[in-house]
């Protein structure tokens, strides 16, 4: 999309300079705002035409049964979609009776604007209605980041050259139509009519509208208020039904008169308060709002994000159309969690309802460590999330016989989701990706108080997990058998690499953490024999290797399947899932998304540098890329392996993966992993930055078609920042009081406010280049346009 001839290349925004129609579902993900609580698609102010209207609350859901031919013990019973709630961003216009409906008259310009520095979304438009009314529109909205429950929007309109007589209907509106399903696993699941209404209430300027779920029982409160300015005669009333709400405002506008409405918007939901409280608080929450004022929220906005980009921001030059990208990835990403405030962060966040609005592993794997260094205090809600749900993860684990807890592949609030166990339920990863964000997160920040009021209860029921799950053979070797790794084109297997190496970590943290809090962990139930047998399996943990191919594998037993039959394969035939049984997947040598190139990067200390080359080559040559958590791990190990170029092309795959709508459904929400990906193939990739305990390492390298990348971190409260041109590395602490240690290509130094060091860039190993499947390559990038 970002080549669209509609969509412009800026550093700072995504600029839409026409409606087109035929990527009106992609625009509105793209344009979408939020803040980890409150989700507003970027549906038009008008409600239609639309694509897929969207609102969504974070954690508020609806249950579904899900269908099973066959029964089977352990199956979940029911699954959770996320819902679209009441809609407030609605205000639709009559011009002399005529509907504003850009469908319809001439449309003689429009244009969005989505400024990732100040956060809002504006949209102009001049229309011509049929009956030849020529008026213009502006709009701004905002989802705050300051003001959890707030939504607002400026919308203003004006004729053009003859007087016309509007009407403006600002509405809150439930249970609206959704468009049917598309027959693909990765989209929602279709709930009719989810709300039923409890109250409705219009008084004045103010609506109100409350619902409770038909299923889950969950209570949802929208409410708004608005300000108007128009010419003398104006005039306003206020009505509500079941689910609807509507606020209207009528009046005649002269040329270069305007009519100007401030609308604000305040959500709220609970499974366990009352009605009244529940009214009480989104009214509490709209006063708020109010009293704030439009241009109050505006100024907050920009002081958060002010903030935000003095911490995180990416610069690259030599592409500006990665420059652009990365800014919208840590946009988006920012949004996903900032005030989610102990929810999850789902796997589209709140721009689409895309895989029923799940959280996955994704959340630790990919988005949280790009987090942790940019906007650490939603990470540590976000664990939080985690550790609230860990009453629904011990039940999960002593259904399936296990100790410890066992973390869902995919839920909403905490329970089992999937209905495909192998690739599901077999997935025990998770449980390490949760270990290892808690351990991420506590190097980087030296939250003690966090590491032992929630870290180590994640840590101690993550690791007793493993204990159960493994069992040592006769020589003494630990061995996880019966796992679904990362690649979902091989489930079921025994001893797969990325999870083993993960594990282990998982366990030595957990031996670690526990005497180091010696007292809480006994309130746990852990002794100094629990955490001997964790590292003990640790030490013993089997890590498979072909000595004939000389590479790791990615399970036991892998590199001895027979290969996937990629010549007769067509390129019409991706992703494999869609088009082939999942027998046939998992008994062949083809792999979804970046498995043991994955445990390489994470685990980067198990593996030796000729390894990772070898390995590299092997594993690239039968993966096909059909998961969008791929192309950002296969860019790491590209560049520390040296093949920079290929490293470059995967960047630019990670980076548009919603912007260039690769996966053929950002019109479900963005890949908000892949997202995170954008930042990781620049940092980790390019920047080559691992943390080690605690310590951050430095390998930095570039393509020849980036000229500068520079980068800031934050740890142990200092903000680092990392520039990068062809030959040097300079490393800066840009606030903070004390001295920063940090290793450059192996060699450690320090860096001190107002004292930057500065080291040369070794020259980078020669080797051929590996092969992809036919057709599979990534796409080779060439900037469009070279930077000043």
């Amino acid at each position: 999309m970002i080549t669209h001839p509609a969509f412009s290349c800026a550093p700072w925004n995504l600029t839409e300079t026409e409606l087109n129609l035929d990527v009106l579902p992609q625009s509105e993900s793209v344009f979408a705002l939020s803040n980890g609580h409150v989700g507003w698609r970027g549906n038009l102010d008008e409600g239609e035409p639309h694509g897929l209207p969207g609102t969504y609350l974070n954690g508020l859901h609806e249950l579904r049964r899900l269908p099973y031919a066959e029964a089977g013990y352990g199956y979940p019973e029911s699954g959770q979609s996320v819902i679209n709630v009441t809609n407030g961003k609605v205000l639709r216009l009559l011009v002399d009776d005529e509907p504003f409906d850009l469908r319809y008259g001439q449309l003689h310009h429009h244009e969005r604007v989505l400024d990732f520095r100040t956060g809002l979304l504006h949209r102009t438009a001049e229309w011509t209605s049929p009956a030849g009314r020529r008026v213009r529109l502006r709009s701004t909205r905002l989802v705050s980041l300051t003001q959890r429950a707030i939504a607002a929007l400026r919308w203003e309109i004006e004729p053009v050259d003859e007087p016309v007589q509007v009407v403006v209907q600002s509405e809150l509106i439930a249970n609206e139509q959704m468009p049917g399903g598309e027959g693909d696993p990765r989209a929602a699941s279709s709930v009719d009519d989810p709300l039923e209404s409890q109250e409705h209430h219009a008084d004045g300027t103010s609506l109100r509208l409350i619902h409770r779920t038909r299923h889950s029982g969950l209570l949802v409160a929208a409410a708004a208020g608005h300000r108007v300015q128009g010419p003398t005669g104006t005039q306003t009333h206020a009505d509500s039904s079941a689910d609807l709400a509507r606020f209207t405002v009528v009046g005649r506008l002269e040329p270069g008169q305007r009519l100007c409405v401030d609308k604000t918007v305040a959500y709220g939901w609970s499974g366990a308060r009352s009605r009244p409280a529940v009214r009480d608080q989104v009214d509490a929450a709209l006063a708020a709002g109010e009293r704030t004022g439009w241009q109050g929220l505006v100024d907050e906005q920009r002081a958060y994000l002010d903030d935000f980009w003095d911490r995180s921001d990416v610069e690259v030059e030599g592409d500006p159309e990665v420059q652009q990208a990365v800014r919208f990835a840590l946009f988006h990403v920012l949004q996903a969690g900032a005030r989610a405030e102990e929810r999850a962060i789902a796997a589209k966040g709140l721009t689409g309802s895309g895989y029923d609005g799940h959280s996955f592993w994704d959340t630790e794997g990919f988005v949280l460590p790009m987090l942790t260094y940019t906007a650490p205090l939603t990470v540590a809600h976000a664990l939080r999330w985690r550790h609230s749900t860990l009453p629904a993860a011990r039940d999960r684990a002593r259904q399936l016989g296990l100790r410890g807890a066992t973390f869902p592949w995919r839920t909403i609030a905490g329970e089992e989701c999937s209905a495909y166990w192998p690739a599901g339920t077999a997935a025990f990863h998770i449980n390490a990706a949760v270990a290892d964000a808690v351990i991420r997160y506590t190097h980087a920040t030296g939250d003690t108080a966090f590491e032992r009021d929630i870290g180590l209860e994640l840590l101690v029921e993550t690791a007793r997990m493993w204990a159960s799950l493994g069992h040592h053979d006769h020589d003494g070797v630990f061995h996880i058998d019966g796992v679904t790794g990362p690649d979902e084109y091989s489930a079921v297997c025994d001893d797969n690499t990325y999870t083993n190496l993960m594990a282990q970590a998982n366990l030595r943290a957990a031996a670690d953490c526990a005497e180091h809090h010696q007292e809480i962990a006994r309130g746990l139930g852990v002794d100094h024999d629990e955490t001997e047998r964790w590292r003990a399996a640790a030490d013993g943990m089997a890590v498979p290797y072909d000595k004939r191919l000389e590479v790791h594998e990615q399970a036991a037993g892998y590199t001895g399947h027979a290969e996937w039959d990629f010549d007769n394969t067509g390129p019409d035939d991706y992703p494999l899932m869609l088009h082939y049984p999942y027998f046939d997947l998992y008994r062949k040598q083809v792999i979804k998304q970046a498995d043991l190139v994955l445990a390489m990067f994470v685990r980067g200390e198990a593996f030796t540098a000729e390894q990772k080359a070898r390995n590299f080559e092997y594993y690239e040559r039968i993966t096909v890329r059909d998961s969008s958590l791929s192309a950002c791990c296969q860019a790491v190990l590209a560049a520390e392996t040296g093949h920079l170029g290929l490293a470059y092309d995967y960047l630019g795959e990670a980076a548009t993966m919603d912007l260039l709508d690769l996966e053929h459904n950002t019109r479900d929400g963005l890949h908000i992993a892949s997202l995170a990906g954008t930042w990781i193939a620049l940092v980790s990739g390019f920047g080559g930055m691992r943390s080690d305990g605690g310590e951050l390492r430095f390998a930095p390298r570039l393509p020849p078609e980036i000229t500068r990348l520079a980068f800031r971190v934050t740890v142990l409260g200092s903000r680092l920042h990392v520039e990068v041109t062809r030959n040097e590395a300079r490393y800066s602490l840009d606030d903070g009081d004390d001295s920063l240690t940090v290793r450059h290509f192996g060699r450690r130094l320090t860096v001190a406010p107002g004292r930057p060091a500065v080291r040369t860039l070794p020259d980078l190993p020669l080797r051929p280049a590996p092969q992809q499947p036919p057709g599979r390559a990534p796409h080779h990038r060439t900037p469009a346009v070279k930077d000043d």
